[in-house]
């Protein structure tokens, strides 16, 4: 039931920019430390952004908000600059794994120049309660 978080790079920081580009940054950082900068478009959500830009997490509900797969935290430094959750979202959170005071579902967190620099750290495993083992691919 718990995956792995992987497709982090292992070696330094990468930068990676959204085919659609943009001009906001999104710091990533793996469960080991490792740094990845993304660029991103107002509007976009950090789900999206992931998958944009090749990381591997995982939006099992393709960003809908019914499940917890996408799952982030969110540095401290950031956390209040995000508007609060809505239940919806809190009530998924309370399915993930790792769960964190600064926890937040990247298909709920859309970028606004307020944020351009926000850092996210991933967690090392998710909770997939829709199937053990199912990849869904980013349409």
């Amino acid at each position: 039931m718990l995956r792995a978080a992987r497709g982090m790079a292992r070696s330094g920081m990468r930068w990676h920019s959204a085919s659609s580009g943009g001009n906001l940054k999104v710091v990533w950082v793996s469960s080991d430390g490792q740094k990845t900068e993304t660029m991103c478009k107002e509007g976009d959500n950090l789900l999206d952004v992931a998958h944009n830009n090749g990381l591997n997490i995982e939006g099992a509900c393709d960003g809908v908000c019914a499940c917890s797969t996408c799952h982030l935290i969110v540095d401290k430094d950031w956390f209040e600059k995000l508007p609060e959750a809505e239940d919806e979202e809190e009530d998924m959170l309370d399915q993930a794994f790792e769960l964190k005071p600064t926890s937040r579902l990247g298909c709920q967190v859309i970028m606004t120049p307020e944020l351009n620099g926000l850092t996210v750290n991933i967690p090392r495993y998710t909770r997939n309660l829709y199937v053990d083992g199912h990849v869904p691919h980013h349409h």
